[in-house]
């Protein structure tokens, strides 16, 4: 729910301790942030595959081997990179990312997948095909109303049959007393799943 929240932060480390939990290549991070993807950097792997190679392969993308062809953290952990240079959001479309994730779901146990804070048709093609939402704020005012929004599109979008956790990220003693807890879990309509204090 807005930018820089934290969300890329947690997935790449509850990639690392589900990858060591559940062996090694069998979990996946998959950062299609197409302008902001950090994932590799956090992961230490400059070299990475990006979803830039995955778009140059055209049609070969659905005979893939991803198990291999992926970087491979220390944890065990595979990594799909963002694009090393910005690409417009219109360069991935929803057929492509059916495949992409089609192909990822036959490679590994579990793919995290790093989504824009943005909705487009092939967003909202990923999140069809997902398990589990995982959608992460901050507790302010902003993103308390940001969060609201993204609750509202998702219900829009006949996305509530799915199982949605919702993650307090980076909460600290001065942002609770500038806005309860209680009262941006009313403005929300349903509580925080997850409460993570701030740590640097």
């Amino acid at each position: 729910a807005g930018g820089g929240v934290g969300a890329t932060s947690l997935g790449v480390q509850a990639a690392m301790q589900l990858a060591q939990s559940h062996g090694a290549d069998r979990v996946c991070f998959a950062d299609l942030d197409l302008q902001s993807g950090s994932a590799a950097l956090y992961f230490d792997l400059a070299e990475a595959l990006t979803i830039s190679d995955c778009l140059a392969v055209g049609d070969l993308l659905a005979d893939t081997q991803f198990a291999t062809a992926l970087a491979s953290h220390g944890s065990g952990a595979r990594v799909l990179a963002a694009p090393r240079d910005t690409l417009g959001l219109d360069m991935l479309t929803p057929s492509l990312v059916q495949t992409l994730i089609r192909r990822l779901r036959r490679d590994f146990s579990l793919t995290i997948i790093d989504l824009p804070p943005v909705w487009t048709a092939w967003t909202d093609q990923a999140l069809q095909l997902a398990d589990r939402i995982l959608l992460v704020t901050n507790l302010s005012v902003l993103h308390v109303h940001l969060t609201r929004r993204q609750l509202d599109l998702i219900a829009q979008r006949g996305l509530n049959h799915l199982p949605l956790t919702l993650v307090c990220n980076r909460v600290t003693p001065i942002r609770q007393s500038l806005l309860n807890r209680k009262a941006a879990e009313a403005a929300l309509g349903r509580p925080f799943d997850i409460q993570l204090p701030d740590d640097e």
